[in-house]
């Protein structure tokens, strides 16, 4: 492996004897829909007004996808965003990895269909899913198949049309969504450290806490599921909240104590997008720098897997971020999953 750079933090990836390549993120790109969603326009939708929804999650409107735009779509026009950044042609592209809980069917997957769409001819494709945590999920994945020269360049996607599975008459959640899509190429750059850990776990004992019942093997689609609105999400809002913000903390301190890293090294976090009370909850027991934390949720909302992506992109195309810098990924969702993540940009 070529000899890394010095630097004040340990790779547990570089450990002695450990012949794998490192992995970078080399392009970074989004895509969110053209309409835009406003707290007022919810107000007259369902009983809820500005005020009630900003105070309680920091969101002031979200993105929602046209009628005839998928999933794939969204997914396809981030992609080709994050290969024009990092000069990468589709033809090089080796693997596609989406994260999703929204595809546009069962099967085949978004992840084939994003192949066709971009014109990734060689690339092998699949979808992971691990709700609001899948882009973190399919970080490490991918990451994986860099480190042990399976393949050169890997495209990790996150996209979601959430606009789809929500009760447009429950103010309790049809306010905290939107849709879009966020992805990034990954390559071994040389004298880069790169991705220096991911830390994820999960919780399958807590899976009724946020889920949609209906539309799969257990409960399949009929006139009777429909009829009990079974194929919308539904949220416990209370237990998410408490078990998100314990559980990114977690997740945080574990992946800091693997890089042997304080919180005021780390020159930007970007947790999941979902509420701002939890992000700042979240801030304030791992004592973060506030003007370290990079937030976007009042203009997209929870976009699920596309969260931590979307914002990824407009942190690196901000200059925000410059290389050496190092950035902390928090992410929870369904499941219950969450993870964390530590680059060096």
């Amino acid at each position: 492996m070529t000899d890394l750079p010095p630097v004040p933090f340990r790779n547990p990836r570089a450990r002695h004897g450990f012949k794998s390549r490192t992995c970078s993120v080399t392009g970074v790109g989004s895509y969110v829909p053209s309409r835009i969603l406003t707290n007022d326009e919810l107000s007259r939708m369902v009983d809820t007004n500005d005020e009630w929804i900003t105070t309680r999650t920091g969101i002031r409107e979200r993105r929602i996808a046209a009628a005839d735009e998928a999933t794939s779509d969204l997914a396809a026009k981030a992609a080709v965003r994050a290969l024009e950044f990092a000069n990468v042609t589709a033809d090089q592209v080796d693997l596609i990895i989406v994260a999703t809980i929204t595809p546009d069917m069962l099967f085949p997957s978004v992840a084939c269909l994003v192949q066709e769409r971009i014109g990734a001819r060689k690339a092998a494709a699949f979808d992971l899913e691990a709700a609001c945590s899948g882009f973190i999920y399919a970080l490490e994945v991918g990451q994986q198949f860099i480190m042990s020269h399976t393949y050169d360049t890997v495209l990790v996607i996150g996209a979601e049309k959430l606009s789809s599975i929500i009760d447009w008459t429950d103010r309790n959640t049809c306010v905290l969504f939107g849709d879009g899509a966020g992805a990034v190429v990954l390559q071994s750059r040389p004298r880069s450290h790169g991705l220096l850990t991911a830390c994820m776990g999960a919780d399958g004992s807590k899976a009724g806490i946020l889920c949609m019942p209906g539309g799969g093997s257990r409960i399949p689609a009929s006139s009777d599921s429909v009829a009990s609105r079974l194929h919308f999400l539904r949220m416990d809002g209370r237990e998410t909240f408490k078990n998100a913000v314990l559980a990114m903390c977690t997740a945080a301190n574990e992946a800091l104590q693997r890089c042997d890293l304080s919180i005021d090294q780390i020159q930007c976090i970007i947790p999941h997008q979902a509420n701002r009370r939890i992000i700042e909850a979240v801030a304030e027991r791992l004592q973060a720098p506030p003007d370290r934390v990079f937030v976007n949720l009042d203009r997209y909302g929870n976009t699920s897997a596309a969260s931590v992506a979307i914002a990824l992109d407009e942190v690196v195309r901000s200059g925000r971020v410059k290389t050496g810098d190092l950035l902390l990924l928090l992410v929870f969702g369904a499941g219950l999953t969450w993870g964390a993540a530590v680059i060096q940009w």
